[in-house]
């Protein structure tokens, strides 16, 4: 869930527990810490700095511990008290504290991407999956229940009432998600594919907008279908960007099954199932629930991948597109070793700019490394010895991450 809702929802919270005997002027810092509380678990977004690779396997980790809740409630609850100047000191805030970053874990755990609640034990990653990332409906019942507190401000029951309205919103979720299932394992049952495996994501605008997975060892079969809609949601230029979003999610009668493969289809296959299976990829065949072969790059030295679970018709990128690019002399006999970012580091390597790769025989490298300001700059990397005394040597690949990729939807089955 972003962030403001996050610590929107704290705020909420506290009001809604507070005590009724709670002196006036405690409130607000009471409020203040509900806020800043829930908000606090997403510090981890600095792990990006160090890395994508390292950005997948430890974000919502020990930040989003339950196991790990209370320490953090202890640390955070202190930093807010000399903040807020609380008279009380960390005592007074340790229980809201807490319910915040509880709240926070809680508000996770309703999306899909997975939130590991008991790091550092364990890296199982905890999901429901009713909820959308953003979900405007949920921040406005949020916004809702501050608002009417603000107005009433002796009485905290606008924000019990608003909380209870939450909880029942996700239940609601709950239910199409179950409705959803229902029509993907008739979809599977039609086919005939007994062991497929039925898989569906919450998406935006709507809880009654759903994508629709059915996937087995080689492919995946999706629809993008709204549960409630009976007639198609007609869409003209000018409608504006709500409604181009939403008219993709089509009646379950109506619905229009697409088809991505796993690792793709003919002489690329055994590379990318190479690649995919690879060390190198480890941490993202962990991460992704619905990994799908997204092409070749770099004179076909890069197999891309991404996760269908964030695939939203309608954006312009594709986020969480991870691949593993060939490094070292191209087309020789030999297996391909594939090294994982500890051992030779993350290459960015983008394809819109990278030039042809013909003499990639030779050994050389393409890299995009990350200058100090922030910007990415290309490096030719020149490993090869001199043509009259080149050795063919085993090639390897190397963890990847291509930002901002844009790309069409992908074909109809």
């Amino acid at each position: 869930m972003d962030t403001l809702t996050h610590a929107l929802s704290g705020a909420l919270l506290a009001r809604a527990t507070a005590p009724q005997d709670a002196p006036p002027r405690s409130l607000p810092r009471r409020v203040a810490a509900g806020f800043f509380a829930c908000a606090a678990p997403d510090l981890d977004f600095v792990v990006a700095f160090v890395g994508p690779v390292d950005y997948l396997a430890n974000h919502r980790g020990v930040t989003h511990s339950l196991v790990l809740l209370p320490l953090w409630a202890l640390f955070f609850s202190w930093v807010l008290a000399k903040i807020l100047r609380e008279p009380g000191g960390w005592r007074a805030l340790y229980g809201v504290t807490a319910l915040g970053l509880a709240l926070h874990v809680a508000g996770d755990v309703i999306t899909s991407y997975g939130t590991m609640v008991l790091a550092p034990l364990s890296d199982w990653r905890a999901q429901i999956g009713t909820t959308f990332i953003i979900d405007l409906w949920f921040t406005g019942f949020i916004v809702a229940g501050l608002a009417a507190s603000a107005a009433l401000r002796r009485s905290r029951w606008p924000a019990v009432a608003a909380s209870a309205v939450l909880v029942g919103y996700v239940g609601f979720q709950y239910l199409q998600k179950e409705k959803a299932t229902e029509f993907g394992e008739r979809h599977a049952r039609s086919l005939g594919l007994g062991g497929a495996a039925v898989n569906v994501q919450p998406r935006p605008l709507s809880p009654f907008n759903w994508t629709v997975f059915v996937s087995d060892a080689e492919a995946h079969r999706f629809a993008h279908v709204n549960l409630n809609r009976t007639e198609p949601r007609s869409y003209r230029p000018g409608d504006g960007f709500i409604a181009m979003l939403d008219s993709v999610y089509e009646p379950m009668q109506a619905a229009r099954w697409e088809t991505r493969t796993r690792y793709g289809e003919g002489a690329t296959k055994a590379l990318a199932q190479e690649a995919w299976n690879s060390p190198a990829m480890a941490v993202y065949r962990w991460f992704a629930d619905l990994p799908a072969f997204d092409g070749m790059s770099a004179g076909s030295t890069c197999v891309w991948f991404i996760d269908l679970r964030f695939y939203t018709p309608g954006r312009a990128t594709q986020p969480f597109r991870y691949g593993a690019c060939r490094e070292g002399p191209v087309g020789l006999d030999q297996g391909a070793e594939l090294l994982g970012s500890a051992a030779c580091g993350v290459h960015a390597l983008l394809d819109q700019v990278a030039p042809d790769l013909g003499d990639v025989e030779h050994g050389a490298n393409l890299a995009i490394e990350q200058a100090d300001d922030g910007t990415r700059r290309l490096r030719r990397r020149e490993h090869a010895p001199p043509a009259d005394d080149f050795e063919p040597r085993e090639s390897r690949f190397v963890y990847s991450r291509e930002i901002g990729h844009r790309h069409g939807p992908p074909q109809p089955a």
